[in-house]
């Protein structure tokens, strides 16, 4: 999979990117990403990309022709536009089946906006989608692009040993993953749940299922609720 990103801020994405899982993805070849810095492709000598908000308001906004500009550069290059995503704190929020969805997609281009945003126009023109990452606002797109690029290459086949390394994890079923214990059986005077070290995979694979059902209906009960709903009707 490849991933361009429009940024002011190339040079954030290096040290997130560049280490742990993603970063060993991005060597072994089964991951590129990409990022543009947006100033490049502004009509400006100076490089501007903003302007003042139409119908007043505090606060700039970048102007479409910057980003329609390395769009359209990005879809020469590549012979056609992959998918479009806008982080956008109005957008709807980021959840793993949409990154599942995404993951099975040949490249995205993901657009980090900053200030007050960026002109409409722009994600009408190219059919943008807008995904949050949750009900608050960031200073700009940056991070969300971070954390959608980890929670969608972790998924694309052989960045982790084994499928089911992301299939037991929260979210992926439905509900949030029961609690894992390690070494040593017993820390602090408290001893990890004897059935982990019992051998017996049928108790054992009951024994989270039940602890997955109890972590969400404490934590999320709004994924519990869908969650029963769902499973009663299959």
């Amino acid at each position: 999979m490849r991933i361009d990103i429009f940024t002011l801020f190339p040079e954030l994405f290096a040290p997130a990117l560049g280490s742990s899982i993603v970063g060993r993805a991005r060597r072994r070849g089964l991951l590129q990403v990409c990022c543009h810095q947006l100033r490049d492709f502004s009509p400006d000598r100076r490089g501007r990309v903003d302007d003042r908000v139409f119908g007043g308001g505090k606060g700039m906004l970048l102007m479409a022709e910057p980003f329609a500009r390395g769009l359209d550069a990005l879809a020469g290059h590549l012979g056609a536009l992959p998918h479009v995503i806008y982080l956008s704190p109005r957008g709807r929020v980021l959840n793993q089946a949409r990154a599942r969805d995404l993951a099975a997609l040949p490249g995205l281009v993901l657009l980090c906006g900053h200030y007050e945003g960026v002109d409409q126009r722009l994600l009408d023109e190219y059919g943008a989608e807008e995904l949050s990452i949750g009900d608050y606002v960031l200073t700009g797109g940056e991070l969300p692009a971070m954390i959608l690029t980890d929670a969608v290459s972790r998924m694309l086949p052989g960045v982790l040993s084994d499928e089911s390394c992301f299939q037991e994890e929260s979210h992926f079923s439905g509900l949030l993953e029961h609690p894992q214990y390690t070494r040593p059986e017993v820390w602090r005077g408290r001893a990890a749940p004897p059935v982990l070290l019992s051998g017996h995979h049928e108790r054992i694979a009951a024994w989270k299922k039940q602890e997955a059902l109890a972590v969400t209906r404490q934590n999320r009960p709004d994924l519990f609720v869908k969650f029963a709903g769902e499973d009663s009707r299959s």
